[in-house]
């Protein structure tokens, strides 16, 4: 036998979500308006179904979907480079949006992205057999990252997580390592501009922009400066 799983993902008009798609590299395979608007895309081994409720709230959705990927690396840069073409820049707020990709606490590799329907697509690639969360580090800011991490993208808190970083960035006996206080920075930035505090965000960009780093340091930072250029490219000009 075999067998194969679709997600079949609500929003309220088609059109928009088509054009997202699109500009990812995905090919529309059906439309369909009458009776019901109804859509499909494709791209590879990934096919997506979409249905309209001109009700629904894209940003109260709580709908996601799973994709498993050999080459979540390849995968994001593709993903990038189309919506910056479609829309100009890479966006990293509202809907839609694309994230960072990151390395997580539980054996996977991966970036989340959202589409104008409001469901996020997260894509990501197994680093491990093991998939179940690794304890939380016990040095205080590996430990605030992880946390704050966690609240930031599988909890879906911005405000937890801004809570966390601010905590231990206001330690007096402790300081963070250059790599680790940039990390913070960074993230901090991200939620604040989830949160629509662009101010604190634009702060957290410039000082993490500042710091002095080695060509290593710069190096094992690689994702976070890609996030870094992605939201300074959406502060207001």
């Amino acid at each position: 036998m075999s067998e194969k799983t679709i997600p079949i993902l609500p929003c309220r008009t088609i059109p928009p979500v088509l054009d997202f798609y699109i500009a990812l590299g995905f090919e529309v395979t059906f439309r369909q308006q009458s009776p019901n608007p109804y859509a499909v895309v494709e791209r590879g081994g990934i096919q997506l179904q979409f249905f309209g409720m001109k009700q629904y709230e894209p940003t109260s959705s709580v709908s996601t979907c799973y994709v498993l990927t050999d080459d979540v690396d390849g995968l994001h840069e593709a993903f990038r480079a189309g919506l910056k073409a479609a829309y100009g820049r890479i966006p990293t707020r509202g809907l839609p949006r694309i994230g960072p990709l990151k390395n997580m606490s539980y054996g996977v590799r991966q970036f989340l992205m959202t589409d104008p329907g409001g469901n996020c697509i997260r894509v990501g690639q197994p680093t491990s057999e093991d998939q179940r969360h690794r304890p939380a580090p016990q040095e205080t800011f590996a430990r605030a990252l992880h946390m704050a991490s966690l609240f930031a993208d599988s909890k879906d808190d911005p405000a937890g997580a801004a809570k966390i970083i601010d905590r231990v960035l206001r330690l007096d006996d402790e300081r963070p390592t250059p790599v680790q206080l940039f990390r913070l920075l960074v993230l901090r930035a991200d939620v604040s501009g989830r949160l629509g505090d662009s101010t604190t965000a634009a702060t957290a960009l410039d000082t993490a922009a500042a710091l002095p780093l080695t060509p290593e340091e710069r190096e094992s930072l690689h994702d976070d400066i890609e996030r870094l250029d992605d939201l300074r490219d959406q502060e207001p000009r």
